[in-house]
């Protein structure tokens, strides 16, 4: 564990300078700069904040530690009793001040592209994609996030082969990229005459959205096709040439939108899941780099590949990464995820805390 009161007083001499910095007119001037610096501010705030109540504590205790030394037996039981109200405070600060000094993920704070594709189980796999997609959009809703459709390919049974959806708000790739892979379903499907149970699989990609300014992509590398969309079994969905499909050709990433009447509409979006494929590929030749297995790697959908099993006959999710079992389907899959995304977020602040 590393040294706590010198972690401290490290992030109180940053706030002090950046303190200065932000009051620079040539700072204040460049507007991206200055968001930036403030956010970050109010970060270092908090912390010195709490190093500033840490210290107070610390001192009062102290204190009422030398007064227990001295000879007075009513002033020994006020110290006694200082001590018991200020440690309980100081505990709780010792437990939170750590976390709040573990390295930021800079992704954390960025928006995502969620892709869910269906896995193995035919129309059944289909069929849990959109349940998951009501899960994760419910889950968006419920924390005030704004979530946009960007792509839906469906099966023609009411679910999807693949849909791909854009996630907007405070931290969201902090909370949804523990999602990431092989999620499994174990029911009873509704064509099902025997009421046999059937294993069904969809794939979850998590992906932070990348800005124009993170991905820099050469017009001359696109191949840009314009199509007529069209809905389930080839019924056109309208006449014009508004779906795009593009190729980023050095790498060979496809990307193709029909769900908006507008050309322009979809070449933006198009453009938008493209840059977050871009990026994940770029962040996942690093960490092969590195000789990492990537932990948001999605695998082929093969059943035994699973990250998370929904089983309807006993209403139980489990999420075998941290082996963990809730038997709370239904709200779960209503969008009350937090039910297993808070474990997972407290593993992995766990996890980091062990390395430090």
């Amino acid at each position: 564990m590393f040294d706590l009161e010198a972690k401290l007083a490290e992030k109180y001499e940053e706030y002090k300078k950046l303190n200065k910095k932000i009051s620079d007119p040539e700072v204040m001037n460049d507007s991206n700069k200055y968001q930036k610096l403030l956010k970050k501010h109010a970060k270092l705030k908090k912390i010195v904040n709490y190093y500033k109540e840490h210290k107070k504590l610390k001192k009062g205790i102290e204190e009422a530690r030398e007064i227990i030394e001295e000879d007075d037996s009513e002033m020994q039981e006020l110290a006694e009793m200082e001590i018991e109200n200020l440690k309980p405070r100081l505990q709780e600060l010792e437990e939170k001040l750590p976390i709040m000094l573990l390295p930021e993920n800079p992704q954390d704070e960025k928006n995502v592209i969620v892709e869910i594709r269906a896995g193995a189980g035919g129309d059944e796999a289909g069929l849990f994609a959109a349940d998951l997609f009501r899960m994760y959009t419910r889950y968006a809703e419920n924390n005030n996030w704004k979530w946009e459709l960007m792509s839906a390919n469906e099966s023609g049974v009411g679910g999807f082969k693949e849909v791909i959806f854009s996630v907007e708000g405070k931290d969201v790739y902090k909370h949804l990229k523990y999602e990431s892979g092989v999620h499994r379903v174990q029911r009873v499907p509704s064509t099902e005459s025997s009421g046999r149970i059937h294993t069904s699989t969809a794939t979850v990609a998590v992906l932070p959205e990348a800005e124009e300014v993170d991905i820099d992509i050469d017009p001359n590398d696109l191949k840009i096709d314009f199509f007529r969309s069209s809905g389930p079994g080839g019924q056109s969905v309208n006449t014009t040439d508004s779906a795009v499909r593009i190729t980023h050709q050095p790498t060979d990433l496809t990307v193709s939108c029909q769900d908006e009447k507008s050309q322009h509409k979809n070449k933006a979006k198009a453009m938008r899941v493209l840059r977050a494929r871009l990026q994940e590929k770029r962040e996942k030749e690093k960490q092969a780099e590195r000789a990492e297995a990537r932990k948001s790697q999605v695998g082929t959908g093969e059943r035994s590949e699973k990250i998370r099993t929904y089983n309807f006959p006993q209403g139980r999710v489990s999420d075998h990464r941290i082996n963990l079992t809730e038997h709370k389907l239904e709200k779960i899959l209503d969008g009350n995820l937090n039910i297993v995304i808070e474990p997972l977020l407290e593993e992995d602040t766990m996890k980091k805390l062990e390395k430090v």
